[in-house]
């Protein structure tokens, strides 16, 4: 029970056996490499999506990796501050530094005034404060964040 016109030319005698048989297996060799082609090209275009899915997901972990690095070194910075703090003496000798082009001051003892020019103590930023540290933690803290470190004398004069 193959086709019914293909069986009517078969009875007319228009066509042989022979040639019905060819053109059905033609037929299914086209139907066949039709479908390697489209299965080939969705097999490409997948390969394709798998790609960028996998760099899109590398760029992602390495943006992830950067955010969790700084939010480390943040926290980092934080407790190094707050384990080295020097006291602060509200009635001592005001410090003057500058900070962007403006000028801030705290309120340090004379010792600590001499101490921070020349470079044994450093000012730090911690949130909306001012901290006086030494100037070993000082060092770590600006590899870590330079910004927070606000002034530290080191050398002749020089600063970070």
């Amino acid at each position: 029970m193959g086709n019914p016109f293909q069986d009517q030319l078969l009875k007319a005698g228009l066509v042989n056996k022979k040639q019905a048989n060819k053109v059905k297996r033609e037929k299914h060799l086209n139907r066949k490499e039709n479908k390697q082609d489209v299965s080939s090209d969705i097999r490409k275009k997948a390969k394709e999506e798998l790609r960028v899915q996998a760099e899109r997901n590398r760029e992602l972990n390495r943006l992830r990796a950067e955010e969790k690095l700084h939010r480390e070194q943040k926290a980092q910075v934080k407790q190094l501050i707050e384990q080295n703090r020097q006291e602060l003496d509200e009635f001592g000798e005001a410090f003057h530094f500058v900070v962007q082009n403006r000028i801030e001051r705290i309120f340090v003892s004379a010792e600590m005034v001499d101490q921070l020019s020349y470079g044994q103590l450093a000012i730090v930023k911690l949130a909306d404060k001012y901290e006086v540290v030494p100037a070993k933690v000082a060092r770590q803290i600006a590899a870590r964040n330079k910004e927070a470190v606000v002034s530290f004398h080191e050398g002749k004069g020089e600063s970070i």
